[in-house]
């Protein structure tokens, strides 16, 4: 899920539908079209500098605690098909002022035949090779996704919702089990810009939980790139609409006892 809302009106199949389990099948369209449920022209907290955000329709998770739950369901009355081209179209109006695309979701690899698609597009065009390719992720993708999808990614941020699979699977209705793989896949890869904890006061943020977290990112990576998503409950869910948010001295305590954990880029 991006760390931009989507900007588009809720879907008109119910939100808590979740998108189905399959890791690395396609949310139902070919690779020369995907299932756009919104983009952003324009965005500064999507990925490394200035981007263009694209919202791909269908999550393979049901978030409780998700702020765009219209773009779970596979399908949506509000979701359009973009070709290659169409996508490029809006990336020329916005090219003056950004760096870069970045992909999410939903999740965007549930529809990796046209990320790849469109990042090969970008990576060969002459117009669009300076742009950099980025996905925002759940990490719940199958090795084969993530092999086809590389050549062409410069970058992916991938959130961890939980590092216990029990939580985890009451947070998103899935294992984590993929997630980590794809987290140790991508670091080994050089692929992945930073891992996003999602966190939520008395559910996911005890001391012990934060320090075990640290651990188990710093021994795949010592230079891992961590930031923290701080839960908002506007826009989300019943039970999570009712959740209390962290204040800002709890805010400062997870930074404290991750850097004390030994991280050393937080964001």
């Amino acid at each position: 899920m991006g760390a931009s809302a989507a900007a588009g009106t809720g879907a008109g199949t119910g939100a808590g539908t979740a998108a189905g389990t399959g890791a690395g099948t396609g949310a139902g369209t070919a690779a020369g079209t995907g299932l756009v449920a919104d983009f952003l022209p324009f965005t500064w907290v999507d990925g490394p500098g200035n981007r263009l955000v694209l919202f791909m329709q269908g999550c393979n998770f049901d978030c409780t605690a998700c702020h765009n739950p219209q773009t779970i369901p596979l399908a949506s009355t509000h979701a359009r098909d973009w070709s290659v081209d169409d996508v490029l179209a809006k990336v020329r109006e916005s090219m003056p002022y950004i760096r870069g695309i970045t992909v999410s979701g939903g999740e965007a690899t549930l529809q990796w035949p046209f990320l790849v698609a469109l990042f090969t597009r970008v990576k060969t065009d002459p117009e669009f090779a300076h742009l950099t390719t980025f996905i925002d992720s759940n990490g719940h993708a199958t090795q084969d996704v993530w092999d086809a999808l590389l050549p062409v990614t410069d970058g992916v941020m991938l959130d961890l919702k939980a590092l216990d699979d029990d939580v985890h699977r009451t947070f998103t209705g899935q294992s984590n089990e993929l997630v980590l793989a794809s987290i140790r896949s991508l670091a080994r890869a050089g692929k992945l810009y930073e891992t996003r904890l999602m966190l939520a006061p008395g559910l996911n943020d005890s001391d012990e939980t934060l320090r075990a977290t640290a651990a188990w990112l710093l021994a795949v990576d010592p230079e891992m790139r961590v930031k923290i998503n701080h839960f908002h409950a506007h826009g989300t869910r019943s039970p999570a609409s009712g959740w209390p948010e962290a204040d800002e001295a709890t805010r400062e305590h997870y930074r404290d006892v991750l850097l004390d954990a030994g991280v050393q880029y937080l964001c």
